[in-house]
């Protein structure tokens, strides 16, 4: 029997709910002997005026290290079939939803950055929650659970 948990979606923002969900997932991973893929999207930036501003090269590269690191860390002594991460740009929850389709379930923390992008454009682990077609788990941070 085919198990939700074999190819597992990560989005991964390096918030501390992000690294909750990734220790969740390793978790689930490791227990089910699934393949682990966790991604990062770098959002592009909107002048007033004119066309999106995309990132360097050289960010998304940097970005990238950081991501294996922090992946590597969570994974450390844990057997898992595979660990992939990737730098997509774009909107989060698109990038999210687009990633989903290689994988059968999504694991995300429920909060991560905030502030004025939160106003404008929702939260991204509600826009996953509702249009991802793979079941989604989410994951409170150890914090905002003992509020």
């Amino acid at each position: 029997m085919k198990t939700v948990f074999q190819k597992i979606l990560v989005p991964y923002d390096f918030s501390r709910s992000a690294a909750d969900a990734l220790a969740v997932a390793v978790e689930l991973a490791a227990k089910h002997r699934g393949a682990l893929l966790v991604m990062h999207a770098i959002p592009p930036l909107y002048p007033m005026h004119g066309r999106p501003v995309l990132p360097a090269s050289a960010e998304i590269a940097q970005v990238g290290r950081r991501l294996q690191e922090c992946v590597a860390a969570a994974v450390k002594g844990r057997r898992l079939r595979t660990v992939k991460s990737w730098v997509m740009v774009g909107p989060p929850a698109g990038c999210i939803l687009e990633a989903a389709r290689k994988a059968d379930a999504i694991v995300m923390g429920t909060l991560g950055r905030t502030g004025l992008p939160y106003l404008l454009l929702g939260s991204v682990a509600e826009r996953v929650v509702r249009h991802a077609g793979v079941p989604v788990l989410t994951v409170r941070t150890k914090a905002s659970r003992k509020r």
